[in-house]
């Protein structure tokens, strides 16, 4: 009998000691799920708040270009235009005063195209590639550099805000080409292809060294990145010394 109790108690200690184990396990895949959630509401609650910091930034920015736009075409707009007026006034008397004229009559022509590609209201009222072809168009007749514009497949309908940020991360990439690349060439290919378009810019500036001349800061590789964040686009960076930059960005529709 006492063997049989004894046979009967190890057997209730082996089934409670399981149980146990079991119970603990339970508890410690419960821990891990929880912790794992909370790691995954931390990080997407940290995600929502470098959005809402970087939506902040750019709409601080588009406002200003928006200002910019404005005063552009307003204030300086109108004095150029008065100008304009008064040495058709005095024509009959200086000598010279129509090359002033067309000079002036140039410059309110670009005076509006640059007002008008800066202001993010008018860019909600074109589409992307008539945007860049301005752009293209502008470089061309200023001589700031050779540029082209390629667009391949069929144009499809983007939404206004991803638009004006994809147009806005080109303008970034354009202005480091023509201001610090030291480039002669500037291409961009559109390509739209099953709700997936494609933006490639490159040139043939000096190029740089990315172990060295940590483009993030030079270039605001970052600053792009930010702005493709918010659209779910894939923004990517290459380069080499003295034979050029290319940016890709890949947009789904």
């Amino acid at each position: 009998m006492g063997i049989q109790n004894a046979e009967t108690a190890a057997i209730i200690a082996t089934f409670v000691f399981i149980l146990l184990v079991v119970v603990i396990f339970v508890l410690f895949l419960v821990f891990i799920k929880r912790k794992n959630n909370l790691l995954a509401e931390k990080q997407l609650a940290q995600r929502e708040f470098e959005n809402a910091i970087a939506e902040t930034q750019i709409e601080i920015r588009e406002q200003t270009l928006r200002n910019i736009s404005w005063e552009l075409h307003d204030n300086i707009g109108q004095l150029l235009t008065l100008a304009k007026i008064q040495l058709h006034q005095i024509s009959d008397h200086t000598e010279g005063v129509s090359e002033v004229t067309e000079t002036i009559s140039k410059s309110l022509t670009e005076l509006r195209a640059l007002s008008k590609l800066i202001n993010p209201d008018a860019l909600k009222n074109i589409m992307l590639p008539e945007a860049l072809s301005l752009e293209v168009a502008r470089f061309n007749r200023l001589n700031f550099i050779e540029a082209t514009l390629t667009i391949n497949g069929d144009e499809e309908i983007i939404d206004d805000k991803a638009e004006i940020i994809l147009f806005r991360i080109l303008q970034e990439f354009f202005s480091n080409t023509i201001k610090h690349a030291k480039a002669s060439k500037l291409d961009v290919t559109l390509t739209y292809d099953n709700k997936v378009l494609t933006i490639i810019a490159k040139d043939n500036g000096k190029g740089f060294d990315k172990l060295v001349d940590k483009p993030n800061k030079g270039i605001g590789l970052q600053n792009m990145k930010n702005r493709g964040k918010l659209i779910g686009a894939k923004i990517e960076l290459e380069s080499q010394l003295e034979k050029g930059t290319k940016l890709t960005i890949i947009h789904y529709l």
